[in-house]
């Protein structure tokens, strides 16, 4: 099983190819800090009434005890709990002692199974004290509800001050889009969660838009490419990747009209062999590989031929389904060969997702459409700490410059 290093904080951190636990392990140290603070808060407001003979109130915030280090089954977490001050007299103190985090705790029995319950059980306020047991072990106390309404309140205002960024200084070279569906506990449609994310003119992908939509519309998806050039993003992207859904590309030749689209390859090879019997689907996907896989234009033409004339006179709908999208199918030729395992599929936006759905799968779904937005954008906030930069990542200013591509190979550059 491969590792990798990566920073978090400035700090070396050593990555599993677990993805749940990658995502604990990041997630953990920002979760407890703010558990902690909402804790100390609610314990200042309890004990408010406590004043002295001048009015002043008796317990009050006193900064931070010294950072500790918490080993857990996913390695060290270090954590500054937030410290109070009693002036009361010796014999009248009542120390405040924290159920999070109690003074001598420096071992944890189960961290792993903390963010599972977080995002899972949307912080389910019933199953919070359960969640706290995974870290703390059986004698741990639960949170109250407030604390739990207030956590989440937390992640619903970063994600709503996240949604209205100013994105003037950015440009999004390439696009990939995405859709996917949640259930939601307390209304009766699924909702539909709208993702766009974009590598910028260094190669480094970013988390752009995450939204929801009537399902895959065209008005949803024109809603979220007007709104991202309300805050800002004038340039239009170079190459936009999406699976067939009509509505996002209605709604990108309406907002960027001169970005290329390149259809998902993955999405079309299933739309594709769904239209087939279950014996010939190897083959056929044998082929279709063929096809992306090309090394030129020509071979890729080349072989989409084969295809239909091997299975037009039996399979008519799966070939029309393979052909009517042909030219935006190989787009990707016309960009550097180096990006093209980027640039055939969705799978940036898809290999994310699949760790959503993992979450929401095993559970009756979130409890509200914020609820589920807010899970989204910060399972997906997380991911987005060890995406990778592009292939020949500098290849992309090579594009933004006009440099014209011929089957993946530069040719010259463009005149002004």
């Amino acid at each position: 099983m491969g590792k990798n290093i990566i920073k978090i904080d400035e700090e070396p951190v050593e990555i599993s190819s677990d993805y749940l636990t990658q995502i604990v392990r990041q997630g953990a140290r920002q979760i407890l800090a703010q558990a902690l603070e909402i804790e100390i808060e609610e314990y200042i407001e309890m004990m408010r009434h406590i004043k002295t003979v001048d009015g002043y109130q008796v317990i009050v915030r006193n900064g931070y005890c010294p950072e500790r280090s918490i080993q857990t089954g996913i390695g060290d977490i270090e954590v500054r709990k937030p410290r109070v001050r009693d002036r009361r007299p010796s014999d009248q103190r009542e120390p405040f002692t924290s159920k999070i985090l109690p003074p001598y705790l420096r071992r944890s029995k189960s961290i792993e199974e903390l963010i599972p319950w977080l995002y899972l059980r949307g912080i389910s306020t019933g199953d919070f004290t359960e969640a706290l047991k995974a870290i703390l072990g059986e004698g741990a106390s639960g949170l109250s509800a407030s604390t739990v309404t207030r956590l989440k309140g937390i992640w619903e205002d970063e994600y709503r001050e996240w949604r209205q960024r100013s994105l003037a200084d950015k440009h999004y070279v390439y696009i990939w889009a995405d859709g996917v569906y949640f259930n939601i506990r307390l209304e009766e449609d699924r909702q539909c969660i709208l993702v766009l994310m974009g590598a910028t003119e260094d190669g480094r992908k970013e988390l752009i838009a995450v939204n929801d939509g009537f399902r895959e519309s065209e008005q949803s998806w024109t809603t979220i490419l007007l709104d991202l050039k309300n805050r800002g993003l004038s340039m239009e992207p170079s190459i936009a990747v999406g699976d067939g859904a009509l509505g996002f590309w209605k709604a990108l030749r309406k907002v960027f009209p001169n970005t290329r689209e390149q259809r998902c390859w993955v999405h079309k090879t299933s739309n594709v062999l769904d239209k087939m019997p279950k014996r010939q689907r190897a083959q056929a996907k044998s082929m279709i590989h063929d096809i992306w896989m090309a090394s030129t234009r020509e071979d890729a033409h080349n072989a989409f031929d084969l295809f239909i004339k091997t299975y037009e006179t039996k399979y008519p709908k799966a070939c029309e389904c393979l052909e009517k999208d042909r030219e935006v199918l190989l787009t990707f030729y016309d960009f550097p060969a180096e990006h093209w395992p980027h640039l055939r599929t969705t799978n940036p936006i898809e290999s994310t997702f699949a760790t959503v759905r993992l979450r929401t799968r095993r559970t009756k779904g979130s409890g509200s459409r914020i609820a589920c937005l807010t899970m989204v954008f910060k399972l997906m906030e997380s991911a987005s700490k060890r995406w990778r930069l592009l292939n020949k990542s500098e290849l992309i200013r090579d594009v933004v410059l006009g440099v014209v591509f011929v089957d993946g190979i530069k040719q010259q550059r463009s005149v002004a």
